[in-house]
This record gives C-alpha cells, structure tokens and sequence, in this order.
C-alpha cells in the first residue's frame, strides 16, 4: 500500500549544466540520469566548471533536441550545432570536489562560449561515460549512485504545489511569479500538498517497460541561481528573500532549500513520460 498518488506533469533535461533546459514529453533513463541530462559543461582555462553563479548569462543559451544533434542558441549568436556522439580531444575538468577526464567539443565550441559569455579562454566539455562519478554514500546509503556533470545527485524531483506556494507567498510581497525554470528540476509532480517532497522516501512510476524506483535521499540547497531571471539573465533577490523566510532545513544546517536530490533504485534503460501515474512512501510513519 502506498502512502500517496500523484501525476508526473513535467520532465526536463538540461543539456548544458548551468544553461537553459528543455522540457520534454518522455526522457530515457540511463545510470546517471536522464540521458543528456548535463551531458556538457563549460570550463575556463583550467577545467574548472562555470556556472550562472559566477555568469548569469548562461541562462539566455537555450538548447534544442534536434536529431542526432543539440542546438544552443543565443540572443546575437549563430546557432552551434552538437553532435551527441561526436568529441575532438580529452580534456581534464573539475566540478566540485570530483577532477575526471572529459572530452573537448573542439575550438569552434570554445569560441561561441567564449563570444555569447564574454569571458576569453572558455572551453565546452562533454562528459566520458567511462567514467564513474558517484554521489555521497552519506546521503545515497546502499544505493550507488552515478552522475554526469550535475552538481551531485543523478535526479532532481521537485512538486509543483511548492512552487504554487512560493508564487502565492511572492503575490503577497508584491514580488512577480517565477517558474520552474528557476530551480531546474528534472521530474516535477502534480498532486502533492505543498512542500511535501521533503518527506517522500521513494516514487516509483510504472511504465510499459517495467517501474522506474527512485529514492529521495538529500534536500536541494539552494544558492544564487534561482535568482537569475531565465529570460533576461539579470539577477535579483527574488525569489530567494522569500524563500530564506520559511524554507531553513536543519538536516542541512539551515540551508534553504528547494526540491529533493533524488538517486535511480530501479529503472535504469525505461522510458519515462509526462502524465505517468506516481506512488510512493513517506519517510516517517
């Protein structure tokens, strides 16, 4: 018996971290997520991953499924073309505390970067899948979790009942509505009371090929990102003020939070699709 139903209204894949995402009716699930899902990243000269924390910018190339490419477009760019299988050199990058070999996408790549962000010496690096980037066992337990370039965690599920919530707590503020854009979430769900994500233990979502079981292991700490307009790039304070006014999470030290970091039990090679039923268990009793 299931604690609560719900409905997956929306499915989102970031190809590029830290750029736009593309909402999506079905996604394919592979070890580290949904497949494409920040299969790229830019770097600076040294490897060190960039993100709209530091380029807010970032926010305003959006990507596009296009056969067997991915398409960025810019506001005063030409569009590039990514060939999803296709890489020019190995390259070493680092996100967080992880340092892996990549590949470079090749000069043409690291010039657009380097013109639509301003900033010299960009490169595009496109994840190995050799390699195996694992999230904290502190958080996963038994389940061993594997990453592309996420910030660490392969799923990112998020309710839309809290954003609602958010958007009604901004009205009364006299602050402007924002959308989901802001917090990035792969997996958004319909039919849950607000904020009730924290406390979910385990979704699991039937599909023709078999269940996707997905265990919700570490809240989603917030920083600056979700204050960058996706449309403009400008950031502001909002909705982040608003936020710090409810959402501290004690289990992170009173981080503010927003959606669950979320890591695959089963389902690995399954299809999920926009509109799928939803269980799932609470964490308590």
């Amino acid at each position: 018996m299931s604690d609560f139903t719900a409905r997956l209204a929306a499915l989102h894949v970031h190809p590029v971290k830290s750029c736009a995402g593309i909402a999506v009716q079905e996604a394919f699930v592979e070890e580290t997520g949904l497949d494409l899902d920040r299969a790229w990243m830019v770097v600076d000269r040294d490897g060190e991953f960039l993100s709209q924390r530091e380029l807010p910018a970032m926010a305003r190339i959006v990507p596009a499924l296009k056969g067997g490419e991915v398409v960025l477009r810019a506001p005063g760019m030409l569009a590039l073309h990514l060939s999803v299988d296709r890489v020019e050199q190995p390259l070493r990058v680092r996100v967080w505390d992880d340092e892996l070999p990549a590949y470079d996408m090749g000069p043409l790549a690291a010039q657009w970067m380097s013109d639509c962000l301003g900033r010299p010496g960009l490169r595009l690096a496109r994840f190995d899948t050799e390699q195996r980037r694992l999230s904290s066992r502190r958080w996963t337990g038994d389940v061993e979790a594997l990453n592309a370039f996420s910030d660490g965690y392969p799923v990112l599920v998020a309710g839309q009942a809290s954003l609602d919530d958010l958007n009604t707590r901004l009205a009364a503020r006299g602050a402007a509505p924002v959308d989901m854009r802001r917090f990035r979430a792969n997996l958004v769900l319909e039919g849950l009371d607000p904020w009730a994500e924290d406390n979910v233990r385990e979704l699991r979502i039937a599909t023709p090929e078999g269940p996707v079981v997905l265990r919700l292991v570490k809240p989603c700490v917030r920083c600056s990102i979700p204050n960058v307009d996706p449309d403009t790039g400008a950031t502001g304070h909002e909705p982040g003020d608003t936020l710090a006014g409810f959402r501290a999470d004690a289990r992170m030290n009173g981080g503010i939070t927003f959606g669950m970091n979320t890591v695959i039990v089963e389902g690995i090679g399954r299809t999920l699709r926009v509109g799928q039923a939803v269980e799932g268990d609470y964490a308590f009793d």
